[in-house]
């Protein structure tokens, strides 16, 4: 019961028929919601507002045999994603394979009467397919000491391979393989127009087979990086590696496998032996340009044809002091160079007069700081037949010459 106050006639009325209004319009408004709410669920559901399996039935039984499914609405999204990387992959996949080097004759025990599997496993690339031959890439290091070669197609098929020749300076080797099973060869792409910072994949068999065709992608994180390597591992570095620096990982079974560029392109082989110690996020590749040229010749000659000068060196800076002064008689001011520790008889240099003890400080004009400097002056730079020119030391005078370069034929 209320009360409101009535200014216009001074006294207080007793309030009549108001609360029945306010209740009678709560109702009308009950009602109304609810024919909202039962109007809009199957358009809001329709919408995607709703879950799918919320939809109204008015006619489910108590037994549930009627056709609910039919009131469902079930969606199922897949995607059929093509981008550059992916058609890069699909373009190169089938051109890497798994190598398997196998170096027991007895298939169940080795000497020792243990489980003998491959001695090791690393990758390799379909590079050439020539008539009934198809040839493979990979490294040197992951064919080394082989007795039988294999390689495993990327659907699993196992052909026997033959090593056409090795070289230990660039770790790289080429296989032949029968060709009756390839169906694709990698495209060479130009190493030398990489950019930092450009996409790459590399695709091989890390661990193994287990993980046979994997793909790991990164970017170009380094372009013309030299890398000391111990050919011999005697703790001197014998020669300095050109490579691809890259953060694609790159791990021990990946060896000789192949780094692509985003058209799929070979640009590079992967290498786990030059980068010596694993470190995160840095791998390295022999790049495809400076690759080609020992690739042509393996597959041709099974070595590497170079300049030959017939000696045995040893870098000055490995010399102790005392003996520079004593025995090589090199002035005070010169402590860089690389000492003739043999000369073979009736090479290139015995037949330019250089002897045992002479020190080597220039060749055509560039300064030879030590046998790293001599080698890639001679290997990168000189061909066979060319004449180089000489300086160097003997009994404390600096002296000319001229060597004719010959063939290595050893």
């Amino acid at each position: 019961m209320g009360y409101y106050d009535d200014h216009s006639q001074g006294r207080y009325q007793k309030q009549s028929g108001n609360r029945g209004g306010y209740f009678l319009a709560s109702i009308v408004g009950a009602i109304l919601g609810a024919m909202l709410v039962v109007i809009s669920i199957p358009a809001l559901s329709n919408q995607g507002f709703l879950p799918y399996d919320v939809q109204p039935n008015n006619n489910q039984s108590a037994g549930g045999n009627n056709d609910n499914q039919d009131n469902f609405i079930q969606q199922q999204v897949s995607y059929d994603v093509n981008t550059d990387t992916t058609k890069a992959i699909d373009k190169a996949a089938d051109a890497v394979v798994g190598i398997n080097n196998i170096q027991n004759s007895n298939f169940w025990y080795d000497e020792s009467g243990d489980d003998q599997g491959p001695a090791g496993t690393g990758s390799g690339v379909i590079y050439k397919k020539a008539g009934n031959k198809a040839y493979v890439v990979t490294n040197q290091h992951v064919v080394e000491g082989a007795t039988q070669l294999e390689v495993t197609l990327n659907d699993g098929t196992k052909i026997p391979a033959k090593l056409l020749g090795g070289d230990v300076w660039t770790d790289l080797a080429v296989l032949e393989i029968d060709a009756s099973k390839i169906k694709k060869v990698a495209e060479f792409g130009n190493s030398e127009a990489l950019k930092m910072g450009e996409p790459v994949m590399a695709i091989g068999n890390p661990l193994g087979a287990t993980f046979s065709g994997s793909v790991t992608q990164g970017i170009i994180s380094g372009i013309n990086r030299t890398i000391p390597v111990d050919i011999n591992q005697d703790g001197i570095m014998d020669w300095q590696a050109e490579v691809l620096q890259t953060d694609a990982a790159i791990n021990p079974g990946n060896s000789g496998g192949a780094l692509v560029n985003i058209a799929g392109q070979l640009i590079g082989i992967n290498s786990m032996k030059i980068a010596q110690d694993a470190v995160e996020g840095i791998g390295l590749s022999i790049p495809i340009n400076y690759a080609r040229p020992i690739i042509d010749d393996l597959e041709q000659f099974g070595v590497v044809k170079r300049p030959y000068m017939g000696v045995d060196l040893k870098s000055v800076a490995e010399i102790p002091g005392y003996y520079q002064e004593e025995a090589l008689k090199l002035p005070r001011d010169i402590n860089y160079g690389v000492a003739l520790r043999q000369v073979v008889s009736n090479s290139p240099a015995a037949q330019a007069g250089l002897q045992e003890l002479d020190v080597i400080v220039e060749m055509d004009g560039e300064t030879i700081h030590d046998v790293i400097d001599l080698r890639k002056h001679l290997y990168q730079e000189t061909k066979i037949g060319d004449q180089m020119e000489v300086k160097y030391y003997r009994e404390g005078k600096l002296n000319t010459t001229t060597i004719t370069l010959a063939e290595d034929r050893s």
